[in-house]
Parts: C-alpha cells; sequence; structure tokens
C-alpha cells in the first residue's frame, strides 16, 4: 500500500538536513568565491613543510584508500549474514535495507555527518564556513582549503581519502541496527530512522573523541570503534527490538523460546567470512597510516581475536546447547572482532586470543541466551555482538593496557550507549506514534518481500506464488 504522506516526510528530512547545509555553504558571495578559487589555481605546496616525503605520502594514502574499499565490503557481509539468518521470505527487504544503508549513510556524512564529526577539520577556512568536499562541485572555494588536499591536512593522506574512510565507518553503524528489526519493521520509517541515526547521532557521539571532544580530553581510547561504532549501532538495535515486540511465534505464551532458524546458513558464513576480511581495513586503517609495524601488528591481533571468539563460541554452544551451532560459531567471530576493535593495538597476541577474542565469544553465547529469557527478539544477534562486546572490548583498552584508564574506558561507553539508547527510543516512538514502524500481522506472516516490495528473492518455492500460479493468476 502507497503511503504518500510518508514518503513526504522522508523527503521533508532530506530537505531540512541539505538546506541547512546548503545555507552554510553558500556563505561568501559569488565574487568572494572567484577569488579564492584564482588563489587555489595558482597555489603550490612545500614539500620541505611536511612531516613526510611524497612517496611516503603516496603509500599512506594509497593505503587508507585500500582500508576504506575493504570497509565498504562489509556492507555485503552483513546483507547476506542478516538475510542468511533470518526467513526466506524477508530476503528481499532485507538486501532491499542493506542496499540502501550504505548509501544514505555516506550521502548524510557529506551533508553533514563529517561537519559536525569533525567540526575543526577543513570546514572553517579563513573563518568561513566551507564543504571541503564541494571542491570542484560548486561549493565554497578557498587556497587554504585547497592546501587542504595535501599533507597540511594530514602528513598520511587527503581530505576526500578522510571522507571517503570515515563515511564507510558511519554507514555501518545504521546496519547494525538492521539485523535486530529484521523481519517486522516498515521499510520507510526504518530509513528515516537511518538518516537521522547516521547524520545526527553517530557523528555526535563520534565528535566526542574522534573530533576532539570531550572524552579525547579525558583520555578515553577508542582505537577504531568498539564503542563509537559498534556499541553505538548496538544501543540503537536494543531500543528498536523493545519498541517493535518479537516476531510471532518467537516466545510461548509460557515464556519458552521458540528458535526460528535462518533460511540460508550458506549465505550466513560467506557474510562472516566477507565482514572478517573487511575488518583488516576497519582495524588495519585505523592506523591512520601505513606504518609496517602498526598495522601488521593490529592485523595479527585481529585475526587471533576471531578465531578466539569463534572457537569460544563454538565450544559453547556444543557443551551448553548439547550440539555445536554453526549460527553461535560465525558470531563468535564477529564477537572476537568487535572486541578487539577498540584496542588491537595494545594487548599481546596471546591477550587478544584468549582475554579479548575468547572472553567476547562466551559473552556473546550467554548475551544471547539472555536477551532471549527477556523476551527482546534479536534475529541476527546483533545486540549480543556489538553492544555487550563492543562495551567490553572498550574496556579490554585498560584491562590489557593500562588499568588507570578503566573509569575513563567505562564512563565513555556508557555515556555513548545511553545517548544512543536514548536518541534510537525517541525516533524509534515518534514514528511509531505518527506512521507506525511494525508490519501488519498478514504482512508479516505472508513475508515482507510481498508486503513491502511485491517480490520474493524465491519465487519458485514462495508458497503465494505457487497457488497463484495453481490458481491460473500468474
Amino acid at each position: 500500500m502507497k503511503r504518500p504522506s510518508s514518503w513526504l516526510m522522508l523527503l521533508g528530512i532530506i530537505a531540512v538536513l541539505g538546506l541547512s547545509c546548503t545555507s552554510v555553504l553558500h556563505a561568501q558571495d559569488a565574487e568572494a568565491a572567484a577569488e579564492t578559487v584564482a588563489a587555489a589555481a595558482e597555489y603550490t605546496f612545500d614539500w620541505s613543510k611536511s612531516e613526510v616525503t611524497p612517496e611516503m605520502f603516496a603509500v599512506n594514502n594509497l593505503w587508507i584508500m585500500i582500508a576504506a574499499m575493504l570497509v565498504f565490503i562489509m556492507h555485503l557481509g552483513f546483507a547476506m549474514v542478516e538475510s542468511g539468518l533470518t526467513r526466506a521470505k524477508n530476503t528481499v527487504n532485507i538486501l532491499f535495507k542493506n542496499t540502501m544503508i550504505p548509501m544514505i549513510g555516506i550521502v548524510m556524512y557529506a551533508v553533514c555527518g563529517w561537519l559536525i564529526m569533525y567540526p575543526g577539520d577543513a570546514w572553517i577556512v579563513d573563518g568561513v564556513f566551507a564543504f571541503g568536499f564541494g571542491i570542484g562541485g560548486g561549493g565554497v572555494y578557498s587556497s587554504t582549503l585547497y592546501a587542504g588536499i595535501t599533507p597540511e591536512y594530514n602528513p598520511g593522506y587527503t581530505v576526500w581519502t578522510d571522507f571517503l574512510f570515515q563515511g564507510m565507518f558511519a554507514a555501518t553503524c545504521a546496519t547494525i541496527v538492521s539485523g535486530a528489526v529484521a523481519g517486522r519493521v516498515k521499510l520507510l520509517p526504518f530509513l528515516i530512522f537511518s538518516i537521522l541515526f547516521v547524520g545526527i547521532l553517530y557523528p555526535i557521539t563520534g565528535s566526542w573523541k574522534w573530533g576532539g571532544g570531550w572524552l579525547d580530553a579525558k583520555g578515553f581510547c577508542d582505537f577504531a570503534g568498539s564503542t563509537l561504532v559498534h556499541a553505538v549501532g548496538g544501543a540503537g538495535a536494543l531500543a528498536g527490538a523493545l519498541i517493535l515486540g518479537p516476531r510471532i511465534g518467537k516466545y510461548g505464551k509460557d515464556g519458552t523460546v521458540h528458535p526460528i532458524p535462518g533460511h540460508s546458513m550458506p549465505l550466513a558464513t560467506i557474510g562472516v567470512f566477507l565482514l572478517w576480511f573487511g575488518w583488516f581495513g576497519f582495524n588495519g586503517g585505523s592506523e591512520l597510516s601505513a606504518d609496517p609495524a602498526g598495522v601488521s601488528y593490529v592485523l595479527v591481533t585481529t585475526t587471533i581475536a576471531a578465531c578466539g571468539g569463534g572457537i569460544a563460541c563454538a565450544i559453547c554452544s556444543w557443551v551448553v546447547g548439547g550440539k555445536p551451532d554453526l549460527s553461535m560459531a560465525l558470531n563468535g567471530i564477529l564477537a572476537g572482532l568487535v572486541g578487539i576493535t577498540a584496542g588491537p593495538d595494545t594487548p599481546t597476541w596471546i591477550e587478544a586470543l584468549l582475554g579479548v577474542g575468547a572472553v567476547s565469544g562466551v559473552l556473546c553465547y550467554f548475551a544471547v541466551m539472555f536477551f532471549d529469557k527477556l523476551k527482546i527478539d534479536d534475529p541476527v544477534g546483533a545486540i549480543s555482538v556489538h553492544g555487550v562486546c563492543g562495551i567490553y572490548g572498550t574496556l579490554c583498552v585498560a584491562i590489557f593496557g593500562d588499568m588507570s584508564l578503566l573509569g575513563i574506558q567505562a564512563l565513555g561507553t556508557a555515556v555513548c550507549f545511553i545517548t544512543s539508547f536514548i536518541f534510537a527510543a525517541i525516533v524509534f516512538g515518534v514514528l511509531k506514534a505518527t506512521m507506525g514502524i511494525r508490519v501488519t500481522e498478514e504482512e508479516e506472516i505472508e513475508g515482507l518481500d510481498l508486503g513491502e516490495h511485491e517480490m520474493a528473492a524465491y519465487p519458485d518455492f514462495q508458497r503465494t506464488y505457487i497457488k497463484s500460479y495453481e490458481a491460473g493468476e500468474i
């Protein structure tokens, strides 16, 4: 059923955010802009002032660009994991959401997210606000900003590479929420939520540390985002799952849990290995240079933590559950990766294997059981993997590094988690009150593929399609 008023709401949100940004971008008049364009055209960079050689600058820049591409491929991993661990009748819906999220995330990061997250970097130029990505595309020009695409911006990489790398992280955060609300959330309200979550919440909490804000001033550490990406996303997932309620048939009236198996474990397995592959860019790129020792060590601890998480979670499922559970082993790998993300440069390889990875895997297993007992339905375990293990991984920076940081690590992850939860709860609550966020019971039973898209991922096996064929309707 078409909902034109809802689509108008979506377009209105995009327009307001876009206009709020463009009003700043065109603060200079045409004459002033022309002058700065001319100055930029004559600008040359003096390499003698740089901390790196031209060759090293090129190598650093290339590695961060490759890392951004690796993070980008993680979106395919999320799409495979979420579709594989849920029912076949919702596959198109999940793939559509996971196709839209990176596009929404990157655009919103360009429109306002980068400005909010890094208010001091390449935004205020000669006393005038400027949109760095506007060079060559109608934005405010400046010789100083033009210099920003050289090592004056960063000894390691250009402003464009910075935007690309950071934008991929922003898009990842909303993808985490998608899995927890799968199978019963309306498409349009979720897309509106994603716009606001990526465009406002993520850059605000990110600015507290990565943007040089108050958490950074207090010494809070989060190397690649156990809190700023994963715990923040996990908190949003928790709010969404609570407000939506469980899927039909997930919990019995007597409190029993009825497992709803995913329709394709091969897809889920492919997705996890794609995510693991992308994590080399996620953590390795966060070294923010191509330093051989730094990057290689981060990649080693990242890999070993993933192994520890997967092994520990698999053992838990075998010992406690009675049978080795593939879905738990896969989530254990992700749990280990999330856990190590806050401090892959801190632990020894044994600490990464046992203290970070294995403990994260165990926490993930029992967190999934815990949330099921609370009747919080999370089809893919996103709250456990990203929320619980994101918090634990942030604490590991102090546990396996400097214990004097434990207080600020706990404060930082708690504040970011709570802020994200409250923001997501408010947004979901307003959407629920105004346009509704859950599909009808009939749509949920039939599947969101048909209800939301009038399309099926596997039409030859879709019961409704078969019935229509037998009735001569198609």
